[in-house]
């Protein structure tokens, strides 16, 4: 059904890209305004809001550069920027042979099943069509030059995060935040914002990749002799808020319909949570180093990049809630100097400014192959 459905939307993005590319073909020049066309998803979440800030901060420096759209369609002799690989399999072979083609890859590894393993090697054969992938941690940086990319494909620039918004809480703002999400005055809230169900509707069925299991787990424990309260946000949260019912572990879910109105979500925060299997970032670990929440993480994404453990945050390498749970623990603890810790997180997040992530996209991928 999967392959059927793949061979289906094949067939429309071709018939979708056919005009261009028989414009391309007699000769026409580009007649757009902007010399780059980031493309993302429909869905209101982090593909888009990497494309719409990559965008912003560029055209502040330069502007009408780069522009944001659904889809390829119509681009002719332009840079295309696909904001997840799995967009650029959808559409780069429907695609006109005139552009020049970019790729976001953040995340994906061959243990992460056969249909990823599939994926990956559908992928490797279309990179002689890339021009620049764009990997977000070095973790994925590294393993897609084990996998034979060139490094001269391979840009590594993080995922970036606006410092501006997100920042730390007055006493007040944290007070009004707890208060709003009815937040006992004694709780420890730990914080979990993304996306872990399967689709878009409850998200009964866990995407276990994100680690939903693993963050429940690591709350139960907890919850044996702290008094933990889950904040969550993000679409698709039903399996994560049934197992937490069934542990009687109190919380909130929140999604807010602005993505720079999750900061008082953050507020609210003691503590936020990685527990995925894998990432490209997570957005929420750059969110919360700069709002001065406390972050333990798996070894995954863009952690082991940001985190220096026990200095800026808590690593795991153990993939297990109880590894997840001792390195809480320690963050928590009395002697922890967590004010010193926030402080050198939000110090160390600072080249993840989307200021800083616009520009290298401008000066290490667009303007070089704008100028070929």
């Amino acid at each position: 059904m999967n392959a059927l459905s793949d061979n289906l939307r094949l067939l429309r993005n071709t018939a979708k890209c056919l005009p261009s590319r028989i414009l391309s073909g007699l000769g026409q020049k580009s007649n757009q305004a902007t010399p780059v066309r980031f493309v993302v998803e429909d869905a209101n979440w982090a593909i888009r809001w990497v494309g719409e800030n990559i965008r912003d901060e560029i055209n502040k420096l330069t502007p009408n550069t780069v522009e944001v759209g659904t889809s390829p369609v119509g681009a002719i002799n332009r840079v295309v920027h696909f904001g997840s690989q799995y967009m650029w399999l959808a559409w780069g072979g429907p695609a006109g042979a005139s552009n020049k083609y970019v790729t976001s890859f953040f995340h994906g590894k061959r243990e992460d099943g056969p249909d990823v393993s599939r994926h990956i090697d559908q992928f490797l054969t279309t990179v002689p069509r890339l021009s620049r992938i764009v990997a977000s941690n070095s973790l994925v940086h590294d393993r897609l030059l084990s996998w034979g990319v060139s490094s001269e494909k391979v840009v590594r620039i993080p995922i970036g995060v606006n410092t501006n918004i997100f920042t730390p809480p007055s006493d007040e703002q944290r007070q009004r935040a707890r208060e709003k999400f009815a937040i006992p005055k004694d709780a420890i809230v730990i914080g979990s914002f993304q996306k872990d169900g399967v689709g878009w509707g409850d998200g009964m069925e866990p995407k276990l990749i994100k680690g939903p299991d693993i963050f429940v787990e690591t709350m139960k424990e907890l919850a044996k002799d702290l008094p933990v309260f889950a904040m969550l946000t993000g679409p698709a949260r039903g399996y994560v808020k049934a197992r937490l019912e069934e542990y009687n572990i109190p919380y909130a879910h929140a999604y807010p319909d602005a993505h720079a109105d999750l900061v008082q979500c953050y507020h609210a925060l003691d503590l936020y949570i990685v527990s995925s299997r894998e990432e490209g970032g997570p957005m929420g670990l750059m969110e919360s180093m700069s709002a001065h929440v406390p972050v333990v993480s798996t070894y995954v994404g863009m952690a082991p990049d940001l985190i220096q453990d026990g200095i800026t945050g808590g690593l795991d390498h153990t993939l297990t809630s109880h590894g997840l749970a001792k390195k809480v623990r320690e963050i928590l603890h009395p002697s922890c100097d967590k004010d010193t810790l926030v402080q050198s997180a939000r110090n160390g997040v600072m080249v993840c400014d989307w200021s800083v992530v616009g520009k290298r996209h401008l000066e290490e991928v667009y303007l070089p192959l704008i100028a070929q």
